[in-house]
């Protein structure tokens, strides 16, 4: 039989579930201070087994429900122009409320990266060129 668990652990999922990336960083960085958590650094280079294949299986699902007209988009940023990246990062300090330069650059530096969710048509349309000018490459 499957393991039943607490409602108080469902909400806490739930919780973290809708948590943006940078939020999941900031929870991540202040579990590791709570509980003094000695930080394990991963060699330069090294990526998780799995990762480009979950973010284009993701790619395709949001492509899959496009046939039908979409009223609100998530706006992606999939890449950044080196040459670019001040122009950049000040950009999607603009576009995400409540970011700080840093967290922006780390976010920058991450990409392929959510920026909006849920957001009109005509919004995502202003941020993806307000990016796309600033030298970023954008999924909507």
């Amino acid at each position: 039989a499957p393991k039943q668990y607490p409602p108080k652990i469902h909400q806490l999922v739930d919780q973290i579930a809708s948590l943006t990336l940078l939020e999941v960083s900031d929870l991540n960085e202040l579990l590791r201070k709570t509980l003094k958590i000695q930080d394990v650094g991963m060699p330069m280079g090294a990526v998780m087994p799995g990762a480009s294949a979950a973010g284009a299986q993701a790619a395709e699902e949001e492509e899959a429900p496009a046939k039908k007209e979409k009223s609100h988009f998530t706006v992606k940023l999939t890449e950044g122009n080196a040459t670019d990246k001040v122009k950049l990062i000040k950009e999607v300090k603009n576009c995400m409320q409540g970011l700080n330069l840093v967290q922006a650059k780390k976010l920058v530096e991450s990409l392929p990266q959510e920026i909006r969710a849920n957001v009109p048509k005509e919004e995502a349309e202003k941020i993806k060129s307000a990016l796309e000018a600033a030298g970023g490459k954008v999924v909507l």
